[in-house]
């Protein structure tokens, strides 16, 4: 789908050398943090930005030249929606229905997203949860082969959550290759088949869930007034980080050898941990040893 992606904006390198591809029956989601060059790719390829350099494919044609023909094959749900905020929510999406040959019925999305309390209400006037659910009927009702979905989630109740994951669940066993961008790793851990992981503009690691979280495994502890990460590292022979203030984590198997030396080097340094929990790594941890930033 995009084969080493190059866009600029002056002397700013937004994407460099990006190379990824989302598989039918799949969902595949984009991981980084701000900044990291993941809506200049998403524009790439939904043709609101002509790229600098590479190759960008969506079901083999062209997002600028061939636009015309992707719109009826393509359902795209950008942050911004793309919603005319004149008009009233359902004028909205019987009117993106009626462009479709053979559009999903209108009322069954209506019911799966709890959008018939607003359909009567200007766009410009919803909450921003309940223009991210309209957004997503829209990008919907066509019965697209591809859906790019930015955020699809961001600012919903956790029902509206749960209904937004079964969804695009629904589009994957139906054969839809989805690709979406989220900032909530529970949702990618969720509902992704791969990751991608970006930052600088460039892909720094991509696989399935499983295998990005593959480890020998975690320690947590919180321990509210401070540690010397760099000598507790040291005592205990493990990468320790400061996940948050008070909040540690040590890589490494939870043994019973290094919970007691962990133990007895924090209580060396008169510090009193307040809980402990081992586990495995998940798709944070993941993300912050290999952007050392925070997704926001």
């Amino acid at each position: 789908m995009i084969s080493d992606l190059v866009k600029r904006y002056g002397a700013t390198l937004a994407v460099d050398d990006l190379s990824f591809e989302a598989a039918f029956g799949q969902v595949t989601a984009v991981l980084g943090p701000n900044g990291a060059g993941k809506t200049s790719t998403l524009e790439c390829l939904v043709g609101l930005r002509k790229p600098d350099g590479g190759t960008v494919r969506v079901l083999d044609l062209d997002p600028v030249r061939d636009a015309k023909a992707l719109r009826a094959r393509t359902g795209v749900m950008l942050q911004d929606g793309g919603l005319t905020l004149g008009a009233r929510a359902g004028d909205v999406l019987r009117h993106i229905a009626s462009l479709y040959a053979t559009p999903r019925p209108v009322e069954e999305l209506v019911e799966r997203l709890s959008l018939a309390s607003f359909l009567r209400t200007g766009v410009r006037h919803l909450s921003g949860g309940q223009r991210q659910r309209l957004a997503l009927a829209v990008a919907l009702v066509g019965r697209p082969e591809l859906v790019l979905l930015d955020e699809p989630s961001a600012g919903m109740d956790p029902q509206s959550r749960r209904v937004v994951w079964d969804l695009v669940s629904e589009l994957r066993s139906e054969g839809v290759a989805v690709l979406l961008t989220t900032h909530l790793m529970d949702e990618a851990e969720a509902l992704a088949d791969a990751v991608v992981v970006v930052d600088h503009g460039t892909v720094i690691a991509r696989g399935t869930v499983a295998e990005l979280t593959r480890s020998t495994g975690l320690v947590r502890l919180t321990v509210p007034d401070g540690l010397d990460t760099a000598a507790l590292a040291s005592t205990v022979d493990a990468p320790v980080r400061e996940a948050a203030p008070g909040q540690y984590v040590v890589e490494g198997a939870g043994t019973p050898e290094l919970l007691a030396t962990l133990t007895a080097a924090c209580a060396a340094q008169g510090a009193q941990i307040t809980s402990l929990d081992v586990g495995r790594r998940t798709l944070e941890d993941v993300f912050l040893d290999l952007t050392g930033r925070q997704l926001r």
